[in-house]
């Protein structure tokens, strides 16, 4: 990819975050964001949840277990991709910073990564369809609040998903019958 392909997707992405804050501007929709910025730093709130599964659950503390990890994986990944990467949170003319963060860095979003590998891990332990609704509303709070471009927000979900991946019960005997020639 070119400086100019780089700078030419910096635009758009600019616009993007200019016009969905422009359509956000509401105190309770800000207020809300921030609330899920707060839950999800650090990834301490899907920490607690996973924790309290762990300790309530007694029959299911491996599984409980694994998906604290991936939620821990995911996030972990994240900070080392951005000192990697050192991609600036957005800072361009129209956007608003509506919120604070510990880090300057934006790519990928901890965020998103630890929001989906928790909705994934945690949502097939509660048999409940987290994945098509807590990562999106994370990822958008993240946009509304002006704090990552979208693509930090995609990698990011997309972090989350390969934590849980490698990580969720059965990936190991599925990469072992993989290697042995289990599927063509």
């Amino acid at each position: 990819m070119s400086s100019q392909d780089v700078l030419s997707l910096r635009r758009a992405e600019s616009a993007v975050l200019v016009a969905l804050q422009s359509r956000t501007t509401g105190a309770r929709v800000i207020g809300s964001a921030a609330g899920l910025g707060r839950f999800g730093d650090h990834a301490a709130g899907w920490v607690a949840i996973g924790a309290a599964g762990w300790l309530l659950d007694r029959h299911r503390r491996g599984e409980w277990a694994r998906a604290l990890v991936s939620v821990l994986g995911a996030h972990a990944a994240t900070v080392v991709l951005k000192r990697v990467v050192r991609r600036l949170r957005p800072n361009a003319p129209g956007i608003e910073v509506r919120s604070t963060s510990p880090s300057r860095l934006s790519f990928p979003s901890s965020h998103a990564a630890s929001t989906t590998a928790a909705a994934l891990a945690y949502g097939r332990l509660l048999r409940l369809p987290l994945a098509p609704v807590v990562p999106p509303v994370m990822g958008a709070s993240r946009l509304v609040l002006g704090l990552h471009f979208p693509t930090d927000v995609l990698v990011g979900s997309l972090t989350g998903v390969l934590a849980d991946r490698v990580l969720r019960p059965g990936a190991a005997r599925s990469a072992a019958s993989t290697s042995e020639g289990g599927a063509r």
